[in-house]
């Protein structure tokens, strides 16, 4: 009766089916384990890529601040006191009439009405082109007397 209390406990028919779910059990579990770590490394992932991002962007709107600040700072020095002032730090000062000297320019009348005058005639708006007479045949002519006189200079 032992004998057939063994066999019975240790039967392959019932061993291999509980060996099969025991395997498949496993296999399912290692897939899950896979794909939950894949998962949870692609959320790290993209949680890392954020806060670089969001560290940029801060980055960049505090540049864009300083910049925004710097622009100001350059406007109050292009303000006329404050280059007025400079400008006598600098030595400079008003100049007054005795400092002024005047160029006379012979022909030149300070109350005429217009300086520059345009031209009127279609010639001066659109000037001649230069006529251009060569061809190819005049070219290449020209091209075989270089030839000949370099021939000529070689053998003379």
């Amino acid at each position: 009766m032992s004998q057939v209390w063994f066999q019975h406990t240790f039967s392959r028919k019932r061993f291999r089916t509980r060996n099969q779910a025991t395997a498949i059990a496993i296999l399912g579990v290692a897939i899950l384990l896979i794909l939950g770590s894949l998962y949870l490394s692609q959320v790290a992932s993209f949680a890392i890529t954020n806060r670089e991002i969001e560290d940029l962007i801060r980055r960049r709107d505090e540049i864009k601040r300083e910049n925004e600040r710097l622009i100001g700072e350059i406007a109050s020095f292009r303000t006329v006191p404050r280059l007025y002032a400079r400008a006598v730090e600098l030595g400079f000062r008003p100049a007054v009439n005795a400092d002024i000297d005047y160029v006379l320019i012979a022909g030149y009348n300070p109350d005429r009405e217009q300086l520059l005058r345009a031209p009127t005639s279609t010639e001066a708006l659109n000037p001649a082109a230069p006529a251009y007479v060569e061809t190819f045949g005049g070219w290449l002519e020209e091209q075989f007397d270089l030839l000949r006189r370099q021939f000529q200079s070689f053998a003379g």
